[in-house]
């Protein structure tokens, strides 16, 4: 983590040229997106086998609603990669 820092500010330092800026913030973008989908899905999924091992009767039930939870989960993190990529595409090289 401490290297990621200097190289944030080192970037931020040099300040003469905001395209790199712009590509540590579209990498931060998608890269968080994805890492918090990452720990939802798995907090979901945890969830739902604990609760399924707690009431084996209801385990259609909570296996549906664990699937559409972790498709919107997907949704908002493709979105956060979506809007990542298209910070890249708006620099000009």
């Amino acid at each position: 983590m401490i290297e990621v820092m200097g190289l944030l500010q080192a970037a931020a330092n040099a300040g003469s040229d905001p395209r790199g800026l712009a590509m540590i913030g579209a990498g931060i973008a998608a890269g968080g997106s994805v890492i918090g989908a990452g720990i939802g899905i798995g907090q979901i999924g945890g969830s739902a086998v604990e609760g399924m091992a707690r009431q084996p009767e209801a385990a259609g039930r909570i296996q549906t609603a664990a699937l559409i939870l972790a498709a919107l989960v997907e949704g908002a993190a493709l979105f956060g990669v979506v809007i990542g990529y298209q910070i890249q595409g708006k620099i000009a090289f």
